[in-house]
């Protein structure tokens, strides 16, 4: 088997890995953002100002340009704010970027069933680690996921994967269909 990637998954890897660094760029203790994937190539042709200040021309053809969605209803979750939202055709991805606490496997057990006792559990656990995730699905079928833990904050220290947070490839993955 070959770890070769193809070029959507490529373009993929890409996109998720600059906006997680346009998002560090921010500092921690963000709110949830959201991002269509846009072919590059399509957006030029579509909107050939906007695309000149991006810098992007009918070249970028296996790119992809994520358009920063305003998110101005309150939600709960980035997971619940994915449950309502479709894209239309023209979108050829989904990435999101939600900061959370991970906890250590032998933590799980002693979670509160209670979504606020739960919330104080993991903030307040000694083995918690905050994270960073950045998650990226297209509709072809390719996903990406990056992790910044924020106790190894470095561009450096960032791990990759295409499937490392299930349920957050999942909900994205069904804003698409």
């Amino acid at each position: 088997m070959s770890d070769e990637l193809s070029d959507d998954a490529l373009a993929l890897r890409m996109a998720v890995v600059e906006v997680e660094r346009h998002t560090s760029a921010e500092g921690w203790d963000q709110p949830g953002r959201l991002f269509a994937l846009a072919l590059s190539a399509q957006l030029a042709e579509a909107e050939p100002e906007f695309a000149a200040e991006l810098g992007l021309s009918d070249g970028s053809a296996t790119l992809f340009t994520p358009v920063e969605q305003e998110l101005e209803d309150p939600f709960d979750s980035l997971e619940e704010l994915l449950g309502r939202i479709t894209w239309p055709d023209t979108v050829a991805g989904a990435l999101a970027v939600v900061e959370s606490v991970v906890l250590p496997p032998d933590a799980e057990q002693q979670v509160p069933d209670d979504p606020q006792s739960a919330a104080v559990f993991a903030s307040q656990h000694p083995g918690r680690e905050e994270v960073r995730i950045a998650v990226g699905v297209l509709r072809s079928g390719e996903t990406h996921c990056v992790v910044r833990m924020r106790a190894h904050d470095s561009d450096d220290a960032l791990l990759h994967g295409a499937d490392m947070v299930p349920s957050l490839v999942s909900a994205l993955r069904e804003t698409l269909y």
